[in-house]
């Protein structure tokens, strides 16, 4: 598929979709979602994918991401034995 046509498919413009391609920009939970309906992908493992690399982007030169990290775990544990 021609990166115009998949721009199209997602309604952003082709620039865009380049971008995002080289890592220039960061794709949107809305485009993500749209690549994987297209690209027929395994919606737990793309999503997980583009979280991880949202997480990194945001923490990544923090002194103390692990630490920030190792806490959201916790948080997260203690969340999931309440459901």
């Amino acid at each position: 598929m021609l990166l115009r046509h998949l721009a199209a498919k997602l309604d952003i413009d082709t620039a865009m979709l380049s971008k995002i391609e080289r890592g220039e920009r960061t794709a949107k939970r809305d485009h993500v979602n749209g690549l994987i309906d297209i690209l027929n992908l395994d919606k737990k493992d793309t999503m997980s994918l583009w979280l991880a690399d949202q997480l990194f982007e945001l923490i990544s030169n923090e002194e103390v991401a692990i630490q920030a990290l190792n806490l959201t775990m916790e948080e997260l544990l203690e969340t999931d034995k309440e459901k």
